[in-house]
């Protein structure tokens, strides 16, 4: 029974807004921010500390921000007298609070990197969403406000999260292999949510009428 839907996407192609239309169907838990709550308290950082150094690969990714996590899209340098947290620590407690959050199933877990911490479960079901780069603007840019940075956002937080897969996991972004199915988000947020909905609840049926 796949009792996990995990959710990856391009940034911007509106995984927060589906993400909580599926958990409010299904009635499952949701989870989106409360994993970087949780991974801040963890870490004894400041959450909004802990969204700037998400998916930092030190020290090559030494500006990257905000990679899997939505919320501040702040790329000034760490703060010095905060207490160092490296990359490799900040990964393993990502992992430690995914693995967490799907023992808590059925839940839908946005980003987060969930589809690669999580790959070797056989109780997910996950989804990659992609729109154009236009529609991806439109979305930022009506969230921050700003066109100069939407644009900046838009084209360079893919490129990270491309480069922090490859470094941590030896994957591609995205991985398809990893991924039950890829949905472009320009047919519509409630058509999106109402395709994946059919699509899960027929991979469960079938996987249910071979027991």
């Amino acid at each position: 029974m796949r009792q996990i839907l995990l959710i990856d996407r391009e940034f911007g192609a509106g995984a927060a807004t589906i993400g909580e239309k599926l958990a409010a169907h299904l009635q499952w838990k949701l989870f989106d921010d409360a994993l970087t709550r949780e991974i801040a308290r963890l870490a004894r950082i400041p959450v909004e500390e802990c969204r700037r150094r998400e998916e930092r690969t030190d020290p090559w990714l030494h500006r990257l921000v905000n990679v899997v996590w939505r919320g501040t899209f702040d790329r000034n340098l760490l703060s010095p007298d905060l207490a160092i947290l490296d990359t490799d620590r900040l990964v393993r407690l990502i992992n430690q609070v995914l693995v967490d959050a799907a023992e808590e199933k059925p839940c839908v877990i946005i980003g987060r990197g969930a589809p690669y911490f999580l790959r070797e479960r056989t109780d997910t079901f996950a989804v990659f969403l992609y729109a154009s780069r236009e529609l991806r603007f439109r979305r930022v840019l009506k969230r921050v406000g700003d066109q100069h940075q939407a644009i900046e956002l838009v084209d360079t937080i893919d490129e990270d999260r491309k480069k922090f897969v490859k470094h941590y996991f030896g994957h591609e972004w995205p991985n398809r292999h990893l991924f039950d199915v890829m949905i472009n988000t320009e047919n519509g947020d409630d058509n999106v949510v109402d395709g994946i909905l059919q699509m899960l609840a027929a991979v469960n049926r079938t996987e249910a009428g071979r027991t």
